[in-house]
């Protein structure tokens, strides 16, 4: 039998203290809902294959990209979410203590096409 299965936000994020390290709260086809804390700088990545979104809980990012050799930023907070596009190299910079929603396909890695990172961080169900 299906069972619905409720999932509550201050509880999940209450659960863990690590920074850059998604956990997923839910699954729905090839996609996930993945819950994370970030705090200064993260590194410079692309995903080839996969698009993200952003969704702020609290704090603020300034999404840095570069388009034809000239970087940008994009800055969004609370209750504010932004579509990174595959393809798109690009680096977070968060304010302490934001926490944020990402939405992307389960298999997504965190650091993209950089596989050397100590970030990089394989998603795991909390």
């Amino acid at each position: 039998m299906n069972r619905l299965q409720k999932v509550n936000l201050s509880e999940k994020f209450a659960s863990f203290d690590d920074r850059w390290q998604p956990k997923i709260l839910a699954q729905v086809n090839d996609f996930a809902l993945k819950a994370v804390k970030i705090d200064g700088d993260f590194i410079w990545h692309h995903h080839n294959d996969e698009d993200e979104i952003f969704l702020v809980l609290r704090g603020r990012i300034d999404m840095h990209y570069r388009v034809d050799g000239a970087e940008y930023v994009e800055s969004f907070g609370e209750g504010e979410l932004l579509q990174v596009p595959h393809g798109l190299e690009h680096k977070p910079v968060a304010a302490p203590g934001t926490e944020m929603l990402l939405i992307e396909r389960t298999e997504t890695v965190n650091t993209g096409n950089v596989s050397d990172s100590e970030r990089r961080a394989t998603p795991q169900p909390i």
